[in-house]
């Protein structure tokens, strides 16, 4: 007898809906699964016959064969355990399936309970936008597929509670989403705060016009002039997560196999620091099976590469592309697929190999072939990517030891938290909501400029020889510097200090 039971495959951050089909011949005791299956799907043959057996539901002793259709598509990953059970159980004779309307998302262990699955929000949405009216899910993942409204959510435990499901379908009780999607004042925990930082008022002003507009920036500065803990405290003054944010990056945390213990969603803006040894795939993801890397892990958030110049060329140029167009494709032969990468880079160096170029109080012991060759390891191309570049100096004993308290996290995250909001009117028909994102023909209106403020940006352009990009950059920056300040036009000062920013050769 045929059977067949829902499911779904997740390609990237999209879905395809998967229909197992599982048929039992009287032909010889033999199991077999086809319809391009990976390594994970072909060894759910030895979980699902002895989940099964120890769920206390019979295993057939003839031939079984399951087809995951459409074939074309690879299947990857143990989520195809439940309803591949449920089709041999159906296809048996032992319960009575009706699969119009409901999919099921699964790994089983041996002993035939759930196991936390990945990708489950992606596949719920999914579920939801493919018109089914109920998802059967682990029980773990119960909280992160509530989240989509507007479908039913059953949480299994084991194979026999589904079963059991089945049979008694009333009995179970669905998952209600959460209360709520956008992040509260206790989902703002962070181990810094910008009142921890002494001194560097000019870093802080550079940090806080960063996060307004989401621009790029490189610090660059001594060792242990607090670069790090400048890096870390960003995040403290990003502005609140949308409803539509918060369920982007919760997908990629999900297919990832990332998301928090205890937590259906990523509410707080994500910080990733990867060590300057990560691979290029590491960084832009890739691999066998593909997933995505530390820039799309980033997405909406902070990626933080401390130590700038230590890292491989190769790996750094890999980020071009992402750092301007917010998505990062990767091919293979088998096909592309793409990920979301919008992410604010914050970037720090040393001056040079030893740290103290820039540094009045200790003496570098570096050679000038030495100096030269370090900052070759960061080509022109990415330096005109980042909007703001920044020295960091040591700090005075005397700010460091002061009994002054520095501005909080909270007052300068109200400060661009209002210049976001005028950024949101701005770009309220724009597929977009940030300065940095603004493209070449909303420029032309949003950023025009009085005859002061022209000449003094000509002037600029012609003395340090900046690039298109340079300019368009330096326009974007000097926008969000008059949000800021709540000003409608561009003055000669939001030019003039949004010059200061940019980065001069030698």
């Amino acid at each position: 007898m045929l059977a067949k039971v829902f499911s779904c495959a997740v390609i990237a951050l999209e879905c395809a809906v998967v229909e197992v089909e599982v048929d039992i011949s009287s032909a010889p005791n033999n199991f077999v699964i086809v319809g391009l299956p990976d390594k994970a799907v072909d060894e759910a043959k030895e979980r699902v016959r002895l989940a099964i057996r120890n769920s206390d539901l019979e295993f057939p002793r003839t031939k079984v064969t399951v087809n995951l259709a459409p074939a074309d598509i690879k299947k990857e990953g143990p989520a195809y355990d439940l309803p591949i059970a449920l089709g041999i159980l159906a296809s048996h004779g032992q319960i009575e399936l009706d699969p119009r309307g409901s999919f099921f998302v699964g790994e089983l262990s041996l002993d035939g309970s759930l196991r936390h699955t990945n990708g489950v929000l992606p596949m719920a949405i999914f579920a939801k936008e493919a018109g089914y009216r109920q998802v059967v899910v682990p029980a773990v993942n119960a909280e992160e597929a509530a989240v989509v409204e507007g479908i039913e959510v059953i949480p299994a435990t084991s194979l026999r509670s589904v079963v059991e499901h089945i049979q008694q379908p009333d009995k179970q009780i669905p998952v209600h989403a959460p209360t709520k999607v956008t992040p509260s004042a206790q989902d703002y925990l962070y181990g810094v705060d910008m009142a921890h930082i002494k001194g560097q008022e000019h870093v802080k002003r550079a940090l806080e016009v960063a996060a307004a507009g989401a621009h790029n920036i490189l610090m660059s500065g001594p060792p242990g002039s607090g670069k790090t803990l400048i890096a870390k405290a960003l995040p403290t003054i990003l502005p609140d997560m949308g409803e539509e944010e918060v369920l982007e990056v919760t997908k990629i945390y999900s297919v990832s196999g990332m998301l928090p213990v205890g937590n259906s969603l990523v509410r707080q803006r994500p910080f990733r620091g990867p060590h300057h040894s990560a691979s290029a795939v590491a960084l832009v993801g890739g691999g066998a099976t593909v997933r995505p890397g530390e820039i799309s892990l980033a997405h909406r958030g902070v990626l933080f590469l401390d130590e700038f110049p230590e890292f491989s060329r190769h790996v750094i140029e890999h980020l071009r592309q992402p750092m301007e167009d917010g998505v990062v494709t990767v091919s293979r032969a088998a096909g592309s697929v793409t990920y979301p990468a919008r992410f604010m880079m914050v970037a720090s160096q040393n001056p040079c190999p030893c740290g103290y170029l820039t540094d009045p109080g200790r003496e570098c012991t570096c050679s000038g072939s030495q100096i030269a060759r370090y900052n070759k390891k960061i080509s022109g191309p990415i330096l005109d990517r980042i909007d703001i570049h920044v020295e960091v100096p040591r700090v005075d004993f005397e700010k460091l030891t002061g009994t002054t308290t520095p501005e909080s996290s909270s007052k300068v995250r109200a400060r661009v938290n209002a210049a976001r909001v005028i950024q949101k009117k701005r770009f309220a028909d724009c597929s977009y909501h940030t300065n940095t994102e603004m493209s070449g023909r909303d420029m032309k209106h949003f950023c025009a400029l009085d005859t002061e403020s022209m000449a003094l940006i000509k002037n600029a352009v012609e003395k340090l020889r900046l690039s298109a990009r340079s300019y368009h950059r330096i326009l974007k920056l000097s926008r969000t510097i008059a949000d800021l300040e709540g000003s409608e036009n561009i003055a000669k000062k939001h030019i003039a200090e949004a010059l200061q920013y940019k980065f001069r050769e030698g």
